[in-house]
């Protein structure tokens, strides 16, 4: 199940409070500016710094 558009305008990484967007298979949000990836869990994501991975090759 895809986020809803409107809940992808409200969510920010909440390290840079930057704006996230899902990656193309919906697995986890991406923060560009701090490399992070916050997973999606049964269609919810976690927006915790604690869960997040940072980009491969970083």
């Amino acid at each position: 199940m895809a986020l809803s558009e409107q809940l992808l305008q409200i969510l920010v990484c909440p390290g840079c409070k930057e704006g996230v967007t899902p990656l193309e298979d919906e697995s986890a949000l991406l923060c560009a500016r701090c490399g992070l990836k916050y997973p999606i869990r049964d269609g919810i994501p976690v927006m915790l710094i604690e869960e997040a991975e940072k980009l491969d090759g970083d």
